[in-house]
């Protein structure tokens, strides 16, 4: 077991003692028209690179990587979804603000 699965154990002495995880702690993803999600655009830490950042999703990893998928797809670009926030390549605000808000979420535009 890897040492961020098992924080906060204790050793035990007691010769029976097991651990068990607890894996009750799923999100639950909420529907698209209660999410407000903002779209960024960044360069930063990228060589200059510009980048589209979605981001203030609400809910497990499968669903956000599904959603990043289809933003992906319909921009033709890459990019990648992790820690809540999904990464595509390139400026495509306006594109993506668009595409959430025919897809029923709470788009709006921030940042620079």
């Amino acid at each position: 077991m890897s040492r961020k699965k098992r924080e906060g154990i204790v050793y035990s002495t007691d010769p029976g003692f097991s651990f068990e995880q607890d894996s009750g702690n799923e999100t639950v993803t909420l529907p698209a028209g209660r999410q407000q999600l903002f779209v960024w655009r960044d360069s930063k830490s990228r060589k200059g690179k510009t980048v589209t950042l979605v981001k203030g999703f609400s809910g497990n990893a499968a669903d956000l990587e599904k959603l990043a998928r289809d933003i992906k797809t319909s921009c033709g670009t890459g990019g990648s979804a992790k820690d809540g926030n999904i990464s595509i390549q390139g400026d495509f605000r306006e594109k993506i603000v668009a595409w959430l808000t025919d897809k029923g979420y709470r788009a709006k535009k921030a940042g620079g």
